[in-house]
Protein backbone atom coordinates (compact mmCIF):
# COMPACT_ATOMS: atom_id res chain seq x y z
CA UNK A 1 0.00 0.00 0.00
CA UNK A 2 1.01 3.63 -0.38
CA UNK A 3 2.95 5.66 -2.91
CA UNK A 4 6.59 5.85 -3.95
CA UNK A 5 7.84 3.45 -1.28
CA UNK A 6 10.47 0.74 -1.24
CA UNK A 7 10.54 -1.20 2.01
CA UNK A 8 13.42 -3.37 3.13
CA UNK A 9 12.69 -6.94 4.25
CA UNK A 10 15.03 -7.57 7.17
CA UNK A 11 15.27 -11.34 6.72
CA UNK A 12 15.85 -11.14 2.95
CA UNK A 13 18.88 -8.97 2.11
CA UNK A 14 18.51 -7.23 -1.24
CA UNK A 15 14.79 -7.98 -1.56
CA UNK A 16 12.23 -5.22 -1.09
CA UNK A 17 8.51 -4.48 -1.11
CA UNK A 18 7.42 -1.92 -3.70
CA UNK A 19 4.38 0.28 -4.00
CA UNK A 20 2.58 -0.11 -7.30
CA UNK A 21 3.93 3.11 -8.79
CA UNK A 22 7.47 1.74 -8.35
CA UNK A 23 6.89 -1.66 -9.93
CA UNK A 24 8.61 -0.44 -13.09
CA UNK A 25 11.93 -0.66 -11.22
CA UNK A 26 11.47 -4.43 -11.11
CA UNK A 27 9.73 -4.99 -14.45
CA UNK A 28 12.16 -2.83 -16.46
CA UNK A 29 15.07 -4.79 -15.04
CA UNK A 30 13.38 -8.14 -15.69
CA UNK A 31 12.61 -7.29 -19.33
CA UNK A 32 16.11 -5.95 -19.92
CA UNK A 33 17.58 -9.18 -18.54
CA UNK A 34 15.12 -11.31 -20.58
CA UNK A 35 13.44 -12.79 -17.52
CA UNK A 36 10.14 -14.12 -18.94
CA UNK A 37 7.80 -13.61 -16.02
CA UNK A 38 7.27 -11.84 -12.71
CA UNK A 39 5.29 -13.25 -9.78
CA UNK A 40 3.14 -10.96 -7.67
CA UNK A 41 2.71 -11.37 -3.91
CA UNK A 42 0.86 -8.75 -1.84
CA UNK A 43 1.46 -7.45 1.68
CA UNK A 44 -2.13 -6.79 2.66
CA UNK A 45 -2.82 -4.35 5.47
CA UNK A 46 -4.14 -6.02 8.61
CA UNK A 47 -7.25 -3.84 8.58
CA UNK A 48 -8.17 -5.41 5.23
CA UNK A 49 -7.89 -8.97 6.52
CA UNK A 50 -10.69 -11.09 7.94
CA UNK A 51 -11.42 -14.76 8.62
CA UNK A 52 -12.90 -15.25 5.14
CA UNK A 53 -10.15 -13.51 3.16
CA UNK A 54 -12.69 -11.28 1.41
CA UNK A 55 -10.01 -8.85 0.26
CA UNK A 56 -8.89 -11.54 -2.22
CA UNK A 57 -12.07 -10.82 -4.20
CA UNK A 58 -11.69 -7.04 -4.20
CA UNK A 59 -11.03 -5.92 -7.78
CA UNK A 60 -9.04 -2.99 -6.38
CA UNK A 61 -6.76 -5.06 -4.16
CA UNK A 62 -2.99 -4.85 -4.52
CA UNK A 63 -2.61 -7.79 -6.90
CA UNK A 64 -5.37 -6.64 -9.25
CA UNK A 65 -4.04 -3.09 -9.25
CA UNK A 66 -0.52 -4.35 -9.96
CA UNK A 67 -1.68 -6.53 -12.88
CA UNK A 68 -3.51 -3.60 -14.43
CA UNK A 69 -0.50 -1.31 -14.00
CA UNK A 70 1.95 -3.77 -15.57
CA UNK A 71 -0.34 -4.67 -18.48
CA UNK A 72 -1.10 -1.04 -19.19
CA UNK A 73 2.56 -0.07 -19.34
CA UNK A 74 4.14 -3.19 -20.82
CA UNK A 75 1.32 -4.95 -22.73
CA UNK A 76 2.64 -8.47 -23.32
CA UNK A 77 6.35 -7.78 -23.00
CA UNK A 78 6.49 -9.90 -19.85
CA UNK A 79 4.30 -12.57 -18.29
CA UNK A 80 2.49 -12.12 -14.99
CA UNK A 81 2.02 -14.96 -12.54
CA UNK A 82 -0.36 -14.64 -9.61
CA UNK A 83 -0.64 -16.66 -6.45
CA UNK A 84 -4.04 -18.24 -5.83
CA UNK A 85 -4.48 -18.69 -2.08
CA UNK A 86 -6.08 -16.92 0.84
CA UNK A 87 -3.20 -16.64 3.30
CA UNK A 88 -2.25 -13.04 2.36
CA UNK A 89 -5.85 -12.03 3.07
CA UNK A 90 -6.96 -14.06 6.11
CA UNK A 91 -6.59 -12.82 9.66
CA UNK A 92 -5.56 -16.31 10.80
CA UNK A 93 -2.95 -16.71 8.05
CA UNK A 94 -4.14 -20.01 6.66
CA UNK A 95 -4.62 -20.75 2.96
CA UNK A 96 -8.22 -21.81 3.48
CA UNK A 97 -11.39 -21.08 5.38
CA UNK A 98 -11.56 -22.47 8.91
CA UNK A 99 -14.32 -23.85 11.12
CA UNK A 100 -13.63 -25.33 14.55
CA UNK A 101 -9.91 -25.26 13.77
CA UNK A 102 -10.42 -27.42 10.65
CA UNK A 103 -9.64 -26.29 7.09
CA UNK A 104 -12.78 -26.35 4.93
CA UNK A 105 -11.57 -27.77 1.63
CA UNK A 106 -14.63 -27.46 -0.62
CA UNK A 107 -15.78 -24.12 0.75
CA UNK A 108 -12.28 -22.74 0.20
CA UNK A 109 -12.29 -23.90 -3.42
CA UNK A 110 -15.37 -21.78 -4.14
CA UNK A 111 -13.45 -18.68 -3.03
CA UNK A 112 -10.35 -19.72 -4.99
CA UNK A 113 -12.43 -20.07 -8.15
CA UNK A 114 -13.65 -16.49 -7.82
CA UNK A 115 -10.14 -15.25 -6.98
CA UNK A 116 -8.80 -16.97 -10.10
CA UNK A 117 -11.51 -15.55 -12.33
CA UNK A 118 -10.86 -12.06 -11.00
CA UNK A 119 -7.12 -12.26 -11.59
CA UNK A 120 -7.65 -13.68 -15.07
CA UNK A 121 -10.05 -10.84 -15.92
CA UNK A 122 -7.45 -8.32 -14.76
CA UNK A 123 -4.92 -9.81 -17.21
CA UNK A 124 -2.95 -12.46 -15.32
CA UNK A 125 -1.20 -14.91 -17.67
CA UNK A 126 -0.40 -17.76 -15.27
CA UNK A 127 -2.38 -18.68 -12.17
CA UNK A 128 -0.49 -20.55 -9.47
CA UNK A 129 -2.76 -22.20 -6.89
CA UNK A 130 -0.56 -22.58 -3.80
CA UNK A 131 -3.28 -23.44 -1.27
CA UNK A 132 -3.01 -27.26 -1.54
CA UNK A 133 -6.76 -27.85 -1.35
CA UNK A 134 -7.85 -31.10 -2.99
CA UNK A 135 -9.57 -30.69 -6.35
CA UNK A 136 -8.96 -26.98 -6.80
CA UNK A 137 -7.04 -27.24 -10.09
CA UNK A 138 -9.90 -28.96 -11.90
CA UNK A 139 -12.47 -26.54 -10.49
CA UNK A 140 -10.39 -23.49 -11.46
CA UNK A 141 -9.68 -24.86 -14.96
CA UNK A 142 -13.37 -25.50 -15.61
CA UNK A 143 -14.33 -22.04 -14.39
CA UNK A 144 -11.65 -20.35 -16.49
CA UNK A 145 -12.71 -22.21 -19.62
CA UNK A 146 -16.38 -21.42 -19.05
CA UNK A 147 -15.51 -17.72 -18.67
CA UNK A 148 -13.49 -17.62 -21.89
CA UNK A 149 -10.04 -17.66 -20.27
CA UNK A 150 -8.80 -20.76 -22.06
CA UNK A 151 -5.34 -19.27 -22.63
CA UNK A 152 -4.70 -18.53 -18.96
CA UNK A 153 -2.32 -21.25 -17.78
CA UNK A 154 -2.26 -23.03 -14.43
CA UNK A 155 1.09 -23.59 -12.73
CA UNK A 156 0.04 -25.80 -9.82
CA UNK A 157 1.87 -25.97 -6.54
CA UNK A 158 1.50 -29.74 -6.78
CA UNK A 159 4.32 -30.74 -4.44
CA UNK A 160 4.33 -28.11 -1.72
CA UNK A 161 5.86 -29.35 1.49
CA UNK A 162 5.14 -28.21 5.04
CA UNK A 163 8.59 -26.70 5.28
CA UNK A 164 10.57 -24.65 7.76
CA UNK A 165 12.08 -22.70 4.84
CA UNK A 166 9.10 -20.34 4.37
CA UNK A 167 9.75 -18.05 7.33
CA UNK A 168 11.32 -15.03 5.58
CA UNK A 169 8.55 -14.99 2.95
CA UNK A 170 5.90 -14.93 5.65
CA UNK A 171 7.60 -11.92 7.15
CA UNK A 172 7.77 -10.30 3.72
CA UNK A 173 4.04 -10.56 3.05
CA UNK A 174 2.94 -10.43 6.69
CA UNK A 175 1.05 -13.72 6.48
CA UNK A 176 1.09 -16.93 8.46
CA UNK A 177 3.41 -15.70 11.21
CA UNK A 178 1.04 -16.83 13.99
CA UNK A 179 -0.03 -20.27 12.79
CA UNK A 180 1.02 -22.15 15.90
CA UNK A 181 3.07 -25.33 16.21
CA UNK A 182 1.12 -27.37 13.64
CA UNK A 183 1.41 -24.64 11.01
CA UNK A 184 -0.02 -25.76 7.68
CA UNK A 185 0.89 -29.41 8.11
CA UNK A 186 -2.71 -30.64 7.75
CA UNK A 187 -2.82 -29.62 4.08
CA UNK A 188 0.78 -29.14 2.99
CA UNK A 189 2.85 -32.28 2.51
CA UNK A 190 4.91 -34.28 4.99
CA UNK A 191 8.64 -33.77 4.25
CA UNK A 192 9.22 -37.48 4.92
CA UNK A 193 6.78 -38.60 2.23
CA UNK A 194 8.00 -38.65 -1.37
CA UNK A 195 5.32 -40.92 -2.80
CA UNK A 196 2.55 -38.49 -1.83
CA UNK A 197 4.13 -35.87 -4.09
CA UNK A 198 3.80 -38.16 -7.11
CA UNK A 199 0.17 -38.80 -6.21
CA UNK A 200 -0.57 -35.07 -5.86
CA UNK A 201 1.20 -34.21 -9.12
CA UNK A 202 -0.75 -36.89 -10.98
CA UNK A 203 -4.03 -35.51 -9.63
CA UNK A 204 -3.22 -31.92 -10.59
CA UNK A 205 -2.18 -32.94 -14.09
CA UNK A 206 -5.34 -34.97 -14.54
CA UNK A 207 -7.34 -31.92 -13.49
CA UNK A 208 -5.70 -29.71 -16.12
CA UNK A 209 -2.51 -28.22 -14.70
CA UNK A 210 -0.11 -27.02 -17.42
CA UNK A 211 2.97 -27.00 -15.18
CA UNK A 212 3.81 -28.19 -11.67
CA UNK A 213 5.88 -26.57 -8.94
CA UNK A 214 8.12 -28.44 -6.51
CA UNK A 215 8.59 -26.35 -3.38
CA UNK A 216 11.02 -25.81 -1.66
CA UNK A 217 13.81 -26.36 -4.14
CA UNK A 218 17.17 -27.53 -2.81
CA UNK A 219 15.89 -29.91 -0.10
CA UNK A 220 13.56 -31.59 -2.61
CA UNK A 221 15.73 -32.17 -5.68
CA UNK A 222 14.85 -35.86 -5.46
CA UNK A 223 11.15 -35.02 -5.79
CA UNK A 224 11.90 -32.77 -8.76
CA UNK A 225 13.88 -35.53 -10.48
CA UNK A 226 11.15 -38.10 -9.83
CA UNK A 227 8.44 -35.79 -11.12
CA UNK A 228 10.31 -35.07 -14.35
CA UNK A 229 11.12 -38.74 -14.90
CA UNK A 230 7.64 -40.05 -14.11
CA UNK A 231 5.51 -37.42 -15.84
CA UNK A 232 7.70 -35.64 -18.40
CA UNK A 233 5.74 -32.40 -17.95
CA UNK A 234 7.09 -28.87 -17.40
CA UNK A 235 8.47 -28.85 -13.85
CA UNK A 236 9.30 -25.69 -11.93
CA UNK A 237 11.73 -25.56 -9.01
CA UNK A 238 10.92 -22.87 -6.44
CA UNK A 239 14.00 -21.78 -4.51
CA UNK A 240 12.13 -20.31 -1.56
CA UNK A 241 12.86 -17.44 0.82
CA UNK A 242 14.57 -19.54 3.49
CA UNK A 243 16.97 -20.95 0.93
CA UNK A 244 17.73 -17.45 -0.32
CA UNK A 245 18.25 -16.01 3.17
CA UNK A 246 20.40 -18.92 4.30
CA UNK A 247 22.67 -18.45 1.30
CA UNK A 248 22.85 -14.68 1.75
CA UNK A 249 23.95 -15.14 5.37
CA UNK A 250 26.74 -17.43 4.19
CA UNK A 251 27.80 -14.97 1.50
CA UNK A 252 27.83 -12.04 3.92
CA UNK A 253 30.00 -13.97 6.37
CA UNK A 254 32.40 -15.13 3.71
CA UNK A 255 31.55 -18.80 4.22
CA UNK A 256 30.56 -19.37 0.59
CA UNK A 257 31.59 -17.74 -2.69
CA UNK A 258 28.50 -15.96 -4.01
CA UNK A 259 28.65 -16.26 -7.79
CA UNK A 260 30.06 -19.77 -7.92
CA UNK A 261 27.56 -21.06 -5.36
CA UNK A 262 24.56 -19.54 -7.13
CA UNK A 263 25.69 -20.97 -10.47
CA UNK A 264 26.19 -24.43 -8.95
CA UNK A 265 22.73 -24.43 -7.42
CA UNK A 266 21.09 -23.45 -10.71
CA UNK A 267 22.95 -26.30 -12.42
CA UNK A 268 21.63 -28.65 -9.72
CA UNK A 269 18.04 -27.61 -10.44
CA UNK A 270 18.54 -28.05 -14.17
CA UNK A 271 20.28 -31.41 -13.72
CA UNK A 272 17.37 -32.62 -11.60
CA UNK A 273 14.95 -31.75 -14.39
CA UNK A 274 13.73 -28.20 -13.84
CA UNK A 275 12.32 -26.52 -16.95
CA UNK A 276 12.02 -23.24 -15.04
CA UNK A 277 13.33 -21.88 -11.76
CA UNK A 278 11.65 -19.40 -9.46
CA UNK A 279 14.32 -17.64 -7.41
CA UNK A 280 15.04 -14.32 -5.75
CA UNK A 281 18.46 -14.47 -7.40
CA UNK A 282 16.88 -14.21 -10.88
CA UNK A 283 18.23 -10.75 -11.89
CA UNK A 284 21.69 -11.72 -10.66
CA UNK A 285 21.62 -15.04 -12.52
CA UNK A 286 20.44 -13.37 -15.72
CA UNK A 287 23.37 -10.98 -15.50
CA UNK A 288 25.80 -13.89 -15.03
CA UNK A 289 24.39 -15.72 -18.03
CA UNK A 290 24.70 -12.66 -20.26
CA UNK A 291 28.28 -12.08 -19.18
CA UNK A 292 29.24 -15.68 -19.89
Amino acid sequence: EGFNKRQEISSMPGVFRYTINRLSQIVDRAIKKKIPMVALFPKTQNVRKDELGTESLNEKNLVCSAIIEIKKKYKNQIGIMCDVALDPYTSHGHDGLIKSNIILNDETIEVLINQSLLQAEMGCDVLAPSDMMDGRVGAIRAALDDAGHKNVQIMAYAAKYSSSFYGPFREAVGAGTSLGKAGKSTYQMDPANGDEAMHEIALDLAEGADMVIIKPGMPYLDILARAKAEFGVPCVAYQVSGEYSMLCASFENGWLTRERTIQELMICFKRAGADAIMTYFAPEIAKMLRQS
